[in-house]
């Protein structure tokens, strides 16, 4: 009884640590984006085992090699804020989505990624739908699964009274709502990349209709230029002309004067 006073007051102790490491310091854009990297190389392995804080720890070691000084605990908090702020992109515009959260699309492309995997195994026969469900809820959830032994013991065997009680129905219900809910899933994830798509070529388009309006307001301003070019070299060309002819008429007055100067000087010797 002495000894559970000092237990809580270490326990205690251990709560703030966590919590003040949880706060400081921030995450950076790119420290995000290469802990999304690592955490989609590792996602097959949540995907396997139902004990996944030895995976934490391999994340925040990975971490620390890139320079960035992180706890397992702190990379299992990030990522559920992440997924939880994933969900709730869900129904928003895929504008509003980039703006509000810039890491939809590495999201997006890590459960999209678990779900073809899940679609395969189930194609191809590896893997029973009741595990599945196990395999997604761990990975999902990220549950460590701290129990003790006894509490493991006691739970599997309630599940296995439950099965047994229930019979196959159960486990074949579960398999079926279970594909329906991949498909659901898949068809969801098509549907939103259909989406991106179209938004794209709607952007694409509009990005070229915009170049081509541009491509003819400069055509139409170097035709201008060029037919402002000729008008002008064609004024000069009759200015020319002009000079010219001016200066043969003053030529030709020119050469009468000295010639009838010529003519009149000639008659005075004489």
């Amino acid at each position: 009884m002495e000894g559970q006073p000092h237990h809580h007051q270490h326990h205690h102790q251990i709560s703030v640590n966590i919590d003040t490491g949880d706060r400081f310091p921030q995450w950076s854009i790119q420290e995000t984006r290469d802990f999304l990297m690592i955490r989609a190389e590792l996602d097959p392995t949540f995907m396997e085992t139902k004990r996944n804080k030895l995976l934490w720890e391999v994340i925040a070691t990975k971490m620390k090699e890139k320079g960035y000084n992180r706890s397992a605990e702190q990379c299992k908090c990030k990522w559920k804020n992440l997924v939880t702020r994933y969900k709730g992109c869900e129904t928003m515009e895929p504008e509003g989505m980039r703006q509000q959260f810039p890491f939809y699309n590495e999201l997006q492309t890590i459960f999209g990624a678990r779900m073809q995997r899940m679609l395969w195994m189930e194609a191809e026969g590896g893997l029973s739908a009741p595990k599945k469900k196990g395999v997604q809820l761990s990975s999902d959830d990220e549950d460590d699964n701290e129990e003790s032994d006894g509490g493991e013991k006691i739970t599997s065997s309630k599940k296995r009274r439950k099965v047994l009680k229930g019979g196959g129905t159960g486990s074949s219900t579960s398999g079926t709502s279970m594909i329906s809910s991949l498909k659901e899933l898949l068809e969801e994830f098509m549907k939103q990349q259909m989406q991106m798509e179209m938004e794209w070529m709607k952007g694409y388009e509009r990005r070229e209709e915009e170049r081509r309006v541009k491509e003819m307001e400069w055509r139409q301003t170097m035709e201008a230029l060029e037919n402002e070019r000729v008008a002008m070299e064609r004024r000069w060309r009759e200015r020319e002309d002009e000079r010219r002819t001016r200066e043969e008429a003053r030529a030709e007055k020119r050469d009468a004067l000295i010639t009838a100067l010529l003519n009149k000087l000639r008659r005075e010797e004489m």
